[in-house]
């Protein structure tokens, strides 16, 4: 068995400056570190309990199987703070089946983030006799 100590997610934009343009000023993501200079520069990001690392670059988007999960307190405020900043709302908030509410974004690259807020009578919150 592998003993995993800490992981993070790793993006290769098709243009960096403007991947960490977006995530750190339009998202808002606290910067963990930086590395590196010029072309090799890398940002690392603060993303809950794990990391996003924006590095290096891609000449293709990446695929749309990718896509990012980050959990927020209040989804429609993020909603309407994303949407000033002028971030490419692709589905607005919507109460799923399963009970949680989110709302999809894209990054500059077209990388689909789920943003979800976990109600708080929702078994991920609140666990009955427990």
């Amino acid at each position: 068995m592998v003993h995993v100590l800490s992981g993070r997610t790793l993006l290769r934009p098709t243009d960096p400056e403007r991947s960490r343009r977006f995530y750190g000023e339009q998202l808002g993501l606290a910067v963990y570190r930086e590395f590196g200079t010029g072309s090799q520069r890398g940002t690392v990001y603060f993303l809950g309990g794990g990391f996003l690392e924006v590095s290096g670059r891609s000449d293709t988007p990446p695929s749309p199987a990718v896509q990012l999960w980050m959990q927020v307190e209040d989804v429609s405020a993020a909603h309407d703070e994303l949407r000033d900043k002028g971030v490419e709302i692709v589905r607005p908030p919507v109460k799923e089946p399963w009970g949680l509410i989110e709302m999809w974004i894209a990054d500059p690259d077209g990388t689909r983030i789920v943003l979800v807020e976990v109600p708080a009578d929702h078994p991920l919150r609140y666990r009955p006799g427990i």
